[in-house]
């Protein structure tokens, strides 16, 4: 069962099994941690939010070959007048992750260490206003979307000495570029 801890593949083989979905993402003015239950769950250190039905995240794909897939994380119910809050953050490029969890029925304390689903980065953000309240789409891009950007790299002085400062191995390149060897000679 990939790389889940002892106590979540009991867990989840269990007869009975109360599945919760944990997300979390990091911005410049904090983290959010937000989980699928209602009130504040502790795990690993760390105080997460209930948001109950109104967080919801799209299916997320999984693919035999190497490729980036990408998911959409959404909240709904969000008062208007906070919506500021969320155009003011600089959300594009930070990190999101989504983990599936189970909780002992119990205690309701969290069972194991829960297993990441997915992790990305924030790409796009969608608000749709309704009235009092708004909801607020984020499309998160697999990490594995790096692979497919452009690299803009130049074999010349200048490139190289943004890598390595006061390196001089190209710095004869320009002079080099036009000139015209004969070979055989």
């Amino acid at each position: 069962m990939r790389d889940l801890t002892a106590g979540m593949a009991a867990a989840v083989t269990a007869p009975v099994i109360a599945p919760i979905m944990l997300a979390e993402a990091l911005f410049d003015s904090g983290p959010v941690r937000l989980w699928s239950g209602y009130g504040e769950l502790s795990w690993a250190g760390l105080t997460w939010y209930g948001t109950g039905h109104l967080l919801s995240v799209s299916a997320i794909a999984e693919t035999q070959e190497l490729r980036a897939t990408g998911a959409t994380f959404a909240l709904s119910g969000i008062p208007s007048n906070m919506v500021g809050l969320a155009l003011r953050e600089p959300y594009q490029g930070r990190p999101v992750r989504l983990l599936f969890g189970a909780l002992d029925v119990g205690s309701g304390a969290i069972i194991g260490d829960p297993y990441e689903v997915f992790g990305g980065r924030c790409d796009v953000m969608e608000i749709t206003e309704g009235g009092d309240t708004a909801t607020i789409e984020v499309a998160v891009e697999s990490r594995l979307i790096d692979l497919e950007r452009t690299r803009e790299r130049r074999y010349e002085h200048e490139d190289q000495q943004t890598e390595y400062p006061g390196d001089r191995g190209l710095e004869y390149v320009p002079a080099i570029q036009n000139q015209s060897i004969k070979w055989g000679r």
